[in-house]
């Protein structure tokens, strides 16, 4: 695996650990109602399912890192986690807000394509 493979799977679990940080800590707070353009009645009544989905993109971001932690052995986890992601990710784009492609879905692609290109 690549130096850059490497980081660009490295980056999209660490936005995933960021994900999670914003939907289970702050989804409440300024941070989480600016970020999400909540209203804070609507966060407090979400709260809990966004922690839900926090805690599914702390899951995502555990794929990743174990599959990294496999090292060259680890390719399969890395992609399945990867397709995991860029899915998400096109669901969110389409159902939620288009900006999703774009921070999600956009880096899961370009991790999973330089990945299984330089792959061995």
């Amino acid at each position: 695996m690549s130096t850059i493979a490497f980081l660009l799977v490295l980056l999209v679990a660490l936005l995933h650990v960021f994900f999670l940080v914003l939907e289970m800590f702050l989804w409440t707070k300024p941070t989480g109602l600016r970020v999400f353009a909540l209203s804070p009645d609507f966060a407090k009544a979400s709260r809990v399912l966004a922690a839900n989905q926090g805690l599914y993109n702390g899951f995502l971001a555990a794929g990743l890192v174990w599959g990294l932690i496999l090292g060259p052995s680890g390719s399969g986890v890395r992609a399945f986690f990867l397709v995991c992601v860029l899915v998400a990710g096109v669901f969110g784009g389409i159902t939620v807000n288009k900006r999703i492609l774009a921070v999600q879905a956009l880096p899961a692609l370009v991790a999973l394509a330089l990945s299984l290109l330089v792959r061995t």
